[in-house]
């Protein structure tokens, strides 16, 4: 599926051709993130990810940054994550040289203007501003801060105003020496290309990215010997929660179990919380859950937005899930429509570039391997209604639970009085 090259400063490049489709992508990952950074410069993978966007050598402004791809119906963007940051650009195949040639100049040649600099403290305030002012948005950082608290993994991606007004551009470029070292770069390009002549390319560019020794994150401090709850007031029409308890990181084998329990929980329209919620009660529109699993934690949570009277309705209902799951095994029928949901919904997916490129690329990155696949989908298979059982009894237990909500409410101890399973 996949070809892997390491280069001799120790970046890795992962070439996924696919001959069949009429485009093609790059994506250039860095091990970094919000879960690196320091409390006086939280934010700072994200205000660097958006200052690549200002300006290098060829590109002088950050409207011949844009215009570049634009020209020839490209799309282009970055992200930052608590452990991955990324940048990837798509064209048709007959322009991913333009695809390659501007990903590795925003990447090694950005300038970081004095004065974009300046500009770009203003747009990422906004963008603060704008998830604060979304509680569908908001819901999930109240989520990381009733689990993590003031620390990196509690903080939010984009920073605070104050960080994000303080930080400079010497701080930009400490940031890059230490944490863009080669051996932290994954590389991957998928799709229609010529694989020779885009290996050979991608080889002579990156070969200069300096390495060194590598800067680990802290440890994630979970401490956690009640339920917890964190409210975030706002006088709403809707209150939006995450109800959710600790679980377990990405390289624990019972992450799967969890997979297809999140799915038949509350992963599609036929699910238990989905035609509970909102079919029968009528009390939200959206329901989900999730497992989540990052390098050292995880969690498995629901969440959803609810009318402000029904709050109390629908924790008990996820409550009353969460302990039938430790109680009652899952019924062969159930668990064969979950494992076919996520097998038809991956290999649907994986008709994507991108998805390739998520797939293995974040695989190679976190983890330093890639596990194919149809081993990933023979796992989802293997899961048992016994394994189900077992981690709901692990993870589901009193002193594990954390809610966090943003709605009209100042009581904690009513919802406290609620965390019982």
């Amino acid at each position: 599926m996949y070809k892997k090259t390491i280069l001799d400063n120790g970046l890795r490049i992962l070439s996924i051709p696919q001959k069949e489709v009429k485009t093609a992508a790059i994506f250039v990952l860095v091990k970094t993130g919000s879960r690196y950074e320091t409390k006086d410069i939280s934010g700072i993978s994200h205000f660097l990810e958006h200052m690549f966007f200002k300006g290098t050598e060829k590109m002088k402004k950050p409207r011949d940054v844009a215009e570049f791809l634009d020209k020839v119906g490209g799309s282009f963007n970055a992200f930052t994550g608590e452990e991955v940051t990324g940048y990837y650009a798509k064209t048709d195949y007959s322009h991913f040289d333009l695809a390659i040639e501007w990903v590795s100049d925003i990447f090694l040649n950005s300038k970081f203007p004095a004065k974009e600099l300046e500009k770009e403290r203003g747009v990422i305030i906004e963008e603060i501003n704008m998830y604060n002012d979304n509680p569908m948005m908001h819901i999930d950082q109240v989520w990381k801060e009733v689990l993590y608290g003031d620390q990196p993994a509690g903080w939010d991606i984009a920073g605070t105003k104050e960080t994000v007004s303080s930080i400079t551009r010497n701080d930009l470029k400490k940031y890059i020496n230490d944490r863009y070292k080669a051996k932290n770069i994954v590389i991957c390009v998928a799709g229609n290309y010529d694989e020779k002549e885009v290996l050979g390319r991608l080889k002579e560019i990156f070969s200069v990215v300096s390495n060194g020794t590598l800067l680990n994150k802290g440890v994630v401090i979970e401490q956690q010997s009640a339920p917890a709850v964190k409210l975030c007031y706002r006088k709403v029409d809707q209150t939006n929660l995450v109800l959710g308890v600790r679980s377990y990181n990405i390289f624990d084998e019972r992450k799967y179990a969890l997979n297809v329990m999140s799915v038949f929980l509350g992963g599609m329209m036929s699910s238990r919380l989905f035609e509970k919620v909102r079919e029968k009660m009528g009390a939200a529109y959206y329901i989900r859950t999730s497992n989540d699993n990052d390098t050292d934690v995880g969690t498995f949570s629901a969440a959803s937005g609810v009318d402000n009277s029904k709050v109390i309705q629908v924790i008990e209902a996820i409550l009353k899930e969460f302990s039938r799951l430790k109680k009652e095994k899952v019924g062969e029928e159930e668990l064969r429509k979950a494992k076919d949901y996520i097998k038809g919904k991956t290999l649907m997916g994986f008709e994507s570039i991108e998805a390739k490129i998520t797939f293995c690329g974040g695989q190679e990155l976190l983890t330093d391997k890639i596990i194919p696949i149809e081993e990933v989908l023979q796992k989802i298979e293997d899961v048992t209604p016994d394994a189900i059982q077992s981690v709901a009894k692990d993870i589901f237990r009193p002193e594990r639970l954390n809610l966090a909500l943003i709605g009209p409410f100042k009581d904690r101890k009513m919802f406290e009085e609620k965390l019982i399973i």
